[in-house]
């Protein structure tokens, strides 16, 4: 007799999994659930466990002349199975080749009880030696309060991988009965470990930075330049130029060039790679050249081959640096599209816009583990050119994890 079992989420689909490898003649002999282990098990799906039996060759030699009897669905029922058991323990034995039979079907029933004897008396002795009070309502509480963090996170739109991922390596990490402040103390660091270090624009060593900001459209790209100017600008003194390869908006070339008329500073509309080589010869002595790009399709193939060459134009001849602008407001389906489309392009660091605009913050840790890309700026608001911060891991997580904005 050969003896199996199959797991899976649901009884019906262990019992497919066993009638499609042993045949409509399988035989359940048990169905159990399999008990979920660790802290933050209530995490994972229940699954099931089926135990069937099914005859070898033998055993349907012995048979063939009496054949058992099959429930409507091709199964031995559990009903049948425990009368057969009780006859065989209580009836007078034939002679010949059926009492050989007979004893054969025995004994392999008596196996069958002590397998399922087995499977039942752990669980027997949990129920017969429960843990002390005191240890059930602390691991109460630490898997009551994990469940709190990883629903915050999930409301907050965190994607559904990465919080779990999160809970899976603080449990592997901890101890069960660690007291709740200290369960938050390590998913907090742990997702502050997750964002990593912000990196914002640094001086170049010798001549300019080249700072190219990508992006779609409708994402305020054009404002965030200009908040990032007022800043190098008012804040720290610096001598910045403006420039645009925008030429599909003359809008977004005009508030630019008002911008660098407001902030007093060089602005210029670069047409080609030629031109833009051309720019950072002109303005050598500068401090930072920013750049602002037009918005491309990624199904764009044309648009698409121009942006690469502009972007790499200066590889070899400048310190430059690259910037993805997105908005918090997006779809993290619609965000990854775009990320992946300008990953063909370039490597890039990430600036986040329309904070103000949005009651969840999960998409800047879920692009920044999609990515890989450091996060740099976050904007939360129109105002030039205060509504921008250096992006904040330790205020984004607790954030993240219930705290007010």
């Amino acid at each position: 007799m050969i003896i199996k079992k199959y797991r899976a989420k649901t009884e019906a689909e262990a019992v497919n999994q066993a009638k499609k490898e042993l045949g409509q003649g399988a035989v359940i002999m048990n169905v159990r659930n399999i008990k979920k282990k660790g802290m933050f098990s209530f995490l994972r799906s229940q699954m099931v466990e089926v135990t069937v039996a099914m005859e070898d060759e033998t055993d349907r030699e012995l048979n063939r002349k009496e054949p058992p009897q099959k429930s409507s669905e091709g199964l031995l029922s559990p009903e049948l199975l425990r009368s057969t058991m009780e006859s065989h323990s209580g009836r007078e034995k034939p002679v010949g080749r059926k009492d050989e039979r007979d004893r054969g079907i025995e004994e392999k029933l008596e196996s069958l009880q002590t397998l399922l004897e087995k499977q039942l008396k752990p669980a027997m002795e949990e129920k017969k030696e429960p843990e002390p009070e005191e240890t059930k309502e602390e691991e109460s509480e630490s898997v009551a309060f994990i469940r709190l963090l990883y629903n915050m996170m999930l409301e907050n739109e965190v994607n559904e991988r990465y919080a779990n991922q999160i809970i899976d390596e603080i449990e592997r990490g901890s101890n069960a009965n660690l007291p709740i402040d200290a369960v938050l103390s390590n998913v907090y660091q742990k997702m502050i470990l997750k964002f990593g270090r912000p990196m914002n624009i640094q001086p170049a060593k010798s001549g300019p930075r080249v700072i190219f900001f990508i992006g779609p459209t409708g994402v305020g790209k054009t404002t965030t330049i200009a908040k990032i100017a007022s800043r190098f600008r008012v804040d720290e003194k610096k001598k910045i130029v403006l420039l645009t390869a925008d030429t599909y908006r003359i809008a977004a070339a005009e508030q630019l060039r008002t911008y660098a008329n407001i902030l007093e500073v060089p602005f210029r509309i670069i047409y080609s790679a030629e031109e833009m080589e051309k720019a950072l010869q002109d303005f050598y002595a500068y401090d930072y050249i920013l750049v602002d790009t037009a918005g491309h399709s990624h199904q764009n193939d044309s648009q698409r081959d121009n942006m690469i060459q502009f972007i790499h134009c200066l590889d070899d001849k400048a310190e430059k640096e690259v910037f993805l602008v997105l908005s918090a407001t997006t779809k993290y389906k619609d965000l990854v599209s775009i990320a992946d489309a300008y990953r063909e392009m370039t490597e890039y660091k990430l600036i986040f816009t329309k904070l103000d605009e949005t009651t969840t913050l999960g998409n800047l840790l879920n692009l920044k583990l999609h990515t890989g890309a450091p996060l740099s700026y976050v904007t939360c608001g129109q105002n030039v050119p205060d509504d921008i911060e250096n992006f904040n891991p330790q205020k984004t997580v607790k954030q993240l994890l219930g705290g007010k904005r």
